[in-house]
């Protein structure tokens, strides 16, 4: 039986472009499907990291233009294989050629169109590789679905491709005007309407997705439901609703064999679930001595390794800080983010010098340390579309304080103190006071209750969160697809 051919394409994907949780989830679940029968290839920009690392190992497949408005511009296309995972490049320097992944938003609106034009008119050639399905991801793929409807299946080209949309982070839709849209993806006025890819007026490369792709999909089932409503549905909760028949929530994985305690080489000790407590102390030990706080066994070392901004609860932390601080536990937050949230975290770290670190740089060793040696992890999200955060304090043996929302919902079992179950604790509401409550909560059981954390660190260290389970789930997906007709439109 002939392999399904799938082509992802995104803005990102480990090991060559990472800037959030997007690029660690198409970097790991593709070489999952391949090995579960797929032929799975991702196609990304050529960017100026990756040129710079690669350049040995690049594969000129050929060039072609692409027309963007009244302009046709230069488009190469390279072939790269890291770890048997094929990666297609797409090369264009004026979009492409810098130090970071995205730059101004109008100007990441205008090199993203020029990317989804650029990878539909490379199918055929250079790149030579026909996939049954695209699977795209997010904003800077969403119109896709609307240019094949628009330039190639009336002309009977590319009629037999499914399209899937993965929504990771429905708060960023691509938002631009009429005319610019217009003009760069060549649209009929037929698709320039509220019921094509209009929203208000102006054209949205999210809802352009979710209208014209034949299936979507959300990170987590929690997130799946929450985006049909209007709190969490960022202006497009009634057309989910609509389009629910074509919505499926599948919770995201981690790669197992990256975040491992028993093999990590960045942490200090190496541990597993049958000997944690010696390891995560000596990791503790370690950590409270490189960042410069008090060292102590047993006060309660809660982290946060996030980006800083307003989606990760930093206004309910911030609310409470020096009333969470009062000595009776440690706080380390790593991250980058909002000018208004470093400055507060950093004052708030020179009131408290031996109970809070706040390093506000992006370190990816850093990050592992700071999993393994800490007790509990705190996650207040305003809202979560899956997040990863969680799963890799549980596999370090770090227990997650989060709110109920998201996948955090659908991956932490809040703590039961009559039955002794769960891998976490959790609160519901966007409530300072009641996050207070829950993490001093979990510190008291820290320090009282030695069985009851055990218990828990035993239970959260043996979830399997692998890629494997949730690549079944994309597989019978893909399969249901490609068995239906395509997608008419509901808007």
């Amino acid at each position: 039986m002939r392999k399904r051919k799938v082509l992802f394409i995104s803005s990102e994907a480990v090991p060559l472009a990472k800037a959030g949780g997007m690029g660690d989830v198409v970097g790991a679940l593709a070489p999952v499907l391949n090995q579960k029968g797929f032929d799975v290839r991702i196609a990304l920009p050529l960017y100026q990291s990756i040129r710079n690392e690669y350049s040995d190992d690049l594969q000129f497949l050929g060039w072609h233009m692409v027309r963007m408005g009244w302009r046709t511009l230069y488009c190469g296309v390279l072939k790269l294989v890291v770890n048997d995972q094929i990666f297609y490049l797409f090369d264009n320097e004026t979009y492409f050629n810098h130090e970071q992944i995205y730059l101004d938003y109008t100007f990441d609106i205008e090199r993203y169109s020029f990317f989804q034009r650029a990878v539909l008119e490379s199918l055929d050639h250079p790149m030579d590789f026909m996939p049954d399905i695209l699977h795209l991801n997010d904003w800077q793929t969403g119109m896709i679905p609307c240019l094949l409807e628009a330039h190639y299946r009336p002309y009977g080209r590319l009629d037999s491709i499914k399209t899937i949309l993965t929504i990771h982070n429905l708060k960023y839709q691509g938002i631009h005007g009429r005319e610019r849209i217009a003009d760069l993806m060549d649209m009929p006025d037929r698709f320039m309407t509220e019921e094509g890819i209009l929203r208000d007026g102006v054209p949205n490369f999210m809802k352009a997705g979710i209208v014209y792709a034949d299936h979507v999909t959300t990170v987590s089932p929690s997130y799946a439901e929450e985006i049909k409503l209007d709190f969490y549905g960022e202006g497009l909760h009634e057309l989910l609703q609509r389009n629910a028949y074509k919505l499926t929530g599948i919770l995201n994985g981690i790669d197992i064999t990256q975040y491992d305690p028993e093999t990590d080489p960045v942490i200090t000790d190496r541990y597993s679930v049958d000997d944690w407590q010696t390891g995560k102390a000596h990791c503790k030990t370690a950590v409270q001595t490189e960042l410069g706080l008090h060292v102590s066994a047993r006060t309660p070392l809660i982290a946060m390794v996030t980006r800083l901004v307003d989606q990760k609860g930093l206004d309910l932390l911030l609310h409470v800080l020096d009333d969470l601080l009062d000595g009776s536990c440690q706080l380390i937050v790593l991250g980058t983010g909002q000018p208004h949230y470093e400055q507060a975290l950093k004052a708030a770290a020179q009131r408290h010098p031996d109970a809070m670190a706040a390093c506000l740089t992006f370190d990816e060793s850093l990050s592992r340390r700071i999993y393994a040696g800490a007790d509990l992890f705190l996650m207040p999200s305003i809202f979560e579309p899956c997040g990863l955060s969680q799963m890799i304090a549980m596999r370090y043996g770090t227990i997650p304080v989060v709110r109920e929302t998201g996948g955090l919902r659908d991956t932490v079992n809040p703590y039961n103190q009559y039955t002794g179950s769960g891998n976490g604790f959790s609160f519901k509401n966007i409530n300072a006071h009641e996050m207070l409550f829950i993490t001093r909560y979990a510190c008291d059981v820290y320090r009282h209750m030695p069985q009851a954390w055990q218990a828990l660190v035993r239970t959260a260290m043996n979830q399997n969160f692998s890629w494997s389970r949730s690549a079944d789930t994309y597989a019978s997906l893909y399969e249901m697809v490609l068995s239906q007709p395509s997608n008419r439109p509901i808007s």
